[in-house]
C-alpha cells in the first residue's frame, strides 16, 4: 500500500499543520511516512505546499509528480495543481474559495464549503481541519481517532485549547462526506 496525499493553499492556511497531523497520525498507525513542505518566504499570503507519502513499507521518495489525492484549499491551489493528479484520484477542494466548476472529469472531487463549515463550528481558522476530516472520510487511510490522537500530539500543549474546536472541525468535514455521498 502507498498513498501521495498532496496538499496546496496559501501561508496560513494551515497546510503544514493539517499535513503533520496526518502525517503523525499515519505514524502511530505503524505506517511509513514522508513529510515534504514547501513554502514561500513571506509569512503570511504566498504558497505553501505538502506532500505526505504514507506506505506499509519503506518510502523511497517524498517526491510525487502525480499524486493520488489531493487537498486543494483555494482556487489558485486548484487552477496550479488539480491537473497534476493522476486519473481516479481523490481531490478535497474548498469550495468557499475555488467554486464547484473544475476541468476534470477523470478524478473523484469532493467540493465541501469548508469556510462556511469552518464558521458554523465557531472559527475560519478550522478550515483545514475542516478539509483534513473530509479527506479522512473519502480516503480511509486513518481514522477520525488516530487524527484526533495526533492533534494532541503534535498541537503544543500551550495551545491545547484549541483542540475541542479542531475536532469539531474534523468531524464535521468528515460528516459532510458522509451526507453528500
Amino acid at each position: 500500500m502507498r498513498e501521495e496525499v498532496y496538499m496546496a493553499g496559501m501561508g496560513g492556511q494551515g497546510v503544514l499543520l493539517a499535513s503533520q497531523i496526518l502525517a503523525q497520525a499515519a505514524m502511530s498507525a505503524g505506517l511509513e511516512v514522508s513529510w515534504f513542505p514547501l513554502y514561500s518566504p513571506e509569512v503570511r499570503g504566498g504558497w505553501a505546499t505538502c506532500t505526505v507519502v504514507v506506505a506499509d513499507g519503506e518510502v523511497g521518495s517524498p517526491v510525487v509528480g502525480h499524486p493520488a489525492a489531493m487537498i486543494l484549499m483555494d482556487k489558485i491551489a486548484v487552477e496550479n495543481h488539480l491537473g497534476k493528479i493522476r486519473p481516479e484520484g481523490l481531490a478535497i477542494v474548498n469550495s468557499s474559495l475555488a467554486g464547484e466548476e473544475f476541468d476534470r472529469d477523470d478524478v473523484r472531487i469532493i467540493a465541501i464549503p469548508a469556510n462556511d463549515v469552518a464558521t458554523e463550528v465557531g472559527s475560519e481558522r478550522t478550515v483545514n481541519m475542516v478539509l483534513l476530516g473530509a479527506y479522512v472520510a473519502s480516503a480511509e487511510l486513518v481514522t477520525l481517532a488516530d487524527i484526533e490522537q495526533a492533534l494532541r500530539e503534535v498541537i503544543p500543549e500551550r495551545h491545547h485549547s484549541f483542540i475541542p474546536i479542531n475536532v469539531a472541525a474534523l468531524q464535521r468535514g468528515a460528516q459532510y462526506v458522509t451526507n453528500h455521498r
